[in-house]
């Protein structure tokens, strides 16, 4: 119920907000997917490894994915899942019509801007197309196997939901942006899904002890009791 306060003798209604962590997870969640989309655009070589800036960014949104799966449901995930869409999105338009305004005299980095925020449309529309896929994957395959296994398995949904959702993710972003970036071939195609998934995939797995704790103290915090 709205909270009543009194001011110059007349009644006034604020909407009380609760203490949860939702909003905060949700907020880290949608920001490291916006970052992530910029990040993603400079091209990054590590030894052999050849990646982009985000490589090290998006097991964090998958990360806070599953802590918003087990702590939250799945509608609660999914509702993250399409706040992240949508303001992937507003970003992306955002971005479109500051490239598109005529630049200033003296302003000199209208070519640096354009390169690095006016994401290509195909890299864009695979880009949203992994995330949604990947996420709602993620979130569904962990709640499901909460809901047969209870309390117990958390490392095995965390790894199982992980598997499910980064392989649709990185499947569904490569095949529609491998002709953009010059993947012609099968044997490239092929590559170019089980680097990017094997990468995403490991770097989970060796955040699965964090993950946890932090899934345990979200618990704690929230004053979760489990039926």
């Amino acid at each position: 119920m709205a909270g009543m306060e009194k001011s110059n003798g007349a009644e006034v209604r604020f909407i009380p907000v609760r203490s949860t962590l939702y909003p905060w997870l949700v907020t880290v969640f949608v920001v490291t997917f916006l970052i992530s989309n910029i990040n993603a655009t400079k091209g990054v070589q590590l030894g052999p490894l050849v990646t982009d800036g985000a490589f090290f960014l998006f097991p964090l949104a998958y990360i806070v994915g599953d802590v918003l799966s087990e702590c939250y449901g799945f509608k609660s995930t999914r509702r993250a899942v399409y706040i992240g869409f949508a303001m992937a999105i507003l970003a992306a338009v955002c971005f479109y019509i500051a490239i598109w305004l005529p630049a200033a005299d003296f302003y000199e980095g209208q070519e640096a801007f354009a390169a690095t925020l006016g994401l290509m449309p195909q890299i864009l529309a695979a880009s949203l197309a992994g995330y949604l896929v990947g996420q709602l994957l993620n979130a569904w395959t962990l709640t499901a196997m909460k809901k047969r296994s209870g309390e117990k398995g958390l490392f095995a949904r965390l790894i199982a939901s992980t598997v499910v959702g980064e392989f649709g993710d990185t499947l569904l972003f490569c095949a529609i942006a491998a002709p953009v970036i010059g993947v012609d071939t099968v044997g490239g195609f092929i590559n170019y899904v089980i680097v990017g998934f094997v990468w995403k995939t490991l770097m989970e797995a060796v955040m699965l002890p964090v993950t946890a704790a932090v899934i345990k103290w979200v618990k704690k915090r929230e004053d979760y009791l489990p039926a």
